[in-house]
């Protein structure tokens, strides 16, 4: 079994235990080799209340690589203030999708901590 078939194992069994309403949204995150993607999922209505990636050019604005921490903190910093400003979200079920809380997961956490939004 290769490594994203684990990953999409693990994804499943955390999926069952996760869940996300309107006022405390599920944080979906993708790892690429080369970006980042985040997004805050309402299960109940089954859509997605805001999302953004180092792709997005409010981001690429700040900083021109993203597959990186440095790049994965920015974005989680961004990602909060977003949140809190536009959509009145103030905490989140953080749903790792299956990778491991280290390098550019956990520093996105952090950069959502550090901007506000309780995980």
């Amino acid at each position: 079994m290769g490594n994203i078939d684990r990953r999409k194992r693990r994804h499943r069994g955390i999926r069952k235990k996760i869940f996300g309403t309107d006022e405390r949204p599920r944080l979906n995150i993708y790892r690429s080799n080369t970006n980042f993607y985040a997004q805050c999922i309402d299960d109940i209505s089954g859509r997605v209340i805001l999302g953004l990636s180092t792709l997005s050019p409010e981001f690429k604005k700040r900083y021109k690589y993203g597959g990186n921490k440095e790049a994965a903190k920015i974005l989680g910093k961004m990602f909060a203030e977003k949140a809190i400003k536009e959509k009145d979200i103030k905490e989140c079920v953080f749903d790792r999708s299956g990778y491991l809380y280290h390098g550019r997961v956990k520093n996105f956490v952090e950069g959502l901590r550090e901007g506000g939004l309780k995980v």
